[in-house]
């Protein structure tokens, strides 16, 4: 079993920025893609961002040139900075990462952007 563990989480006003980490920890065979998710009231889990073992990333285009995706394989976690952020940026955000197939989730951390 892998556990995972989100921290930065916060309110802030538009324009301003958030650093997002998710630490892994146990049972940890070989960490593929991780990648963070976030989820609006009223709204369906979406992607934000990804990373692969390589460093290939992906965004969501909402996010694209405010948001860097970046992971530490030596240390197990993977971080998002989070720049000019907006109020549709409002959401629980869960860290998602895979180990041989299967798929853990944290248990999110709330991201409040407002005025």
């Amino acid at each position: 079993q892998v556990q995972l563990v989100e921290s930065g989480g916060g309110l802030v006003q538009p324009g301003e920025s958030l650093t997002l980490s998710c630490a892994a920890s146990g049972k940890i065979f070989s960490l593929s893609t991780m990648a963070w998710y976030r989820q609006a009231p009223g709204t369906q889990r979406e992607l934000v961002a990804a990373v692969s073992t390589i460093g290939m990333r992906n965004y969501a285009d909402s996010v694209k040139g405010r948001f860097t995706i970046s992971r530490d394989n030596a240390k197990n976690t993977v971080s998002m900075q989070m720049n000019d952020l907006k109020p549709e940026d409002t959401a629980v955000y869960y860290c998602k990462v895979r180990d041989r197939g299967v798929d853990y989730w944290g248990k999110g951390t709330l991201v409040t952007v407002s005025s």
